[in-house]
Order: structure tokens, then C-alpha cells, then sequence
């Protein structure tokens, strides 16, 4: 899995039109986040726009995942939570393809993730899970995340479950 950092500058075509495809393969996942109004019929336009407003927080860096050429995930990532208090950086988002679910690209994704944090001298990473998605919870504490808050998301005001790793080895 190679991991690349996706430009804050327009989308080409093809290239939204794989992050689309990647969007709209996980419908259950914007079913329960209510990011989009139609988890079925996401458009290009609505990825675009969601992309452009996490490019607006400073210290953001979306990240591409490829395998063998294909457009298997996105992380975005965050460098400083708009929480002075927190110190560490947050995942944003990572989502893999739907249809790759369970084959370890996410696990793959999120430990590249890391590594980045690591190189960047970075000691933890946290994360909010949306509070009706159990799957997550168990996915992210699979990984060695524990939790460490109960709050609500500042964008939407969701209920979410913080977590938090410490990035102190692989």
C-alpha cells in the first residue's frame, strides 16, 4: 500500500471521480454520520465540497491510499486539535472501500497513518468515533486505542467516544 498526500488544489476528473466511487461505497458508514443527504447517490460535487471544507482547518493533510494502482482508502488527518489543551494529532477520517472491507487495508492504512505521526516526532494519536458505530469502536480498538472521553463532535454536535494510542513503538 503506497500512502500520498492528495494536494490542496482541484480535483481532476478521474481523480474525483475515485474518491467518489470510494465515498459512495460506504453508504452505511454516511448513513450513520448524516454527512451526506443521500448516503445512496453521492455526487461528485458533494465530495469535492467535503474535501474543500477539511482542507479549511490549518494542519490538515489528506492522504490517498493505492494498491497496485487503485484507490483503496483516504485518511485525513489533523496536526493540532482546535483544542489548545490537546497535544496530539487527530485521524480525521480514514475509510477504506467497502468492497476491500476486512482484508486488513484498513489496519494497513492506519498504521501508515502512525508511522507518519512517529516520523513527525509525534508520541499519540486520538480519534472520535460516532457513538452508533460500534463496528468502528471495535475496530479502532483492535488497533490498540483505548478510551479516553465521551463528547460530542464539534461539527455536528454527534455524540462520540474519543480514543487515543500511544505511538511509543510499531
Amino acid at each position: 500500500m503506497i500512502l500520498d498526500p492528495l494536494p490542496a488544489a482541484p480535483l481532476g476528473d478521474s481523480l474525483l471521480a475515485e474518491l467518489t466511487a470510494l465515498y459512495a461505497s460506504n453508504h452505511a458508514f454516511h448513513t450513520l454520520s448524516g454527512d451526506f443527504p443521500d448516503p445512496h447517490g453521492i455526487r461528485p460535487e458533494q465530495v469535492a465540497d467535503a474535501l474543500a471544507q477539511e482542507w479549511e482547518q490549518p494542519g490538515t493533510e489528506i492522504l490517498l491510499a493505492r494498491s497496485h494502482g487503485r484507490l483503496t482508502g483516504i485518511a485525513v488527518t489533523l496536526a493540532h486539535h482546535p483544542d489548545p489543551a490537546d497535544p496530539d494529532p487527530w485521524i480525521g477520517l480514514l475509510m477504506v472501500d467497502a468492497s476491500l472491507h476486512g482484508q486488513g487495508h484498513g489496519r494497513r492504512l492506519a498504521a501508515l497513518v502512525e508511522d507518519r505521526f512517529r516520523a513527525a516526532g509525534r508520541s499519540a494519536a486520538r480519534l472520535a468515533v460516532l457513538a452508533n458505530n460500534p463496528k468502528a469502536l471495535a475496530f479502532w480498538t483492535a488497533l490498540g486505542y483505548e478510551v479516553v472521553d465521551h463528547r460530542e463532535d464539534k461539527q455536528m454536535g454527534r455524540p462520540c467516544t474519543v480514543l487515543r494510542k500511544e505511538l511509543t513503538g510499531p
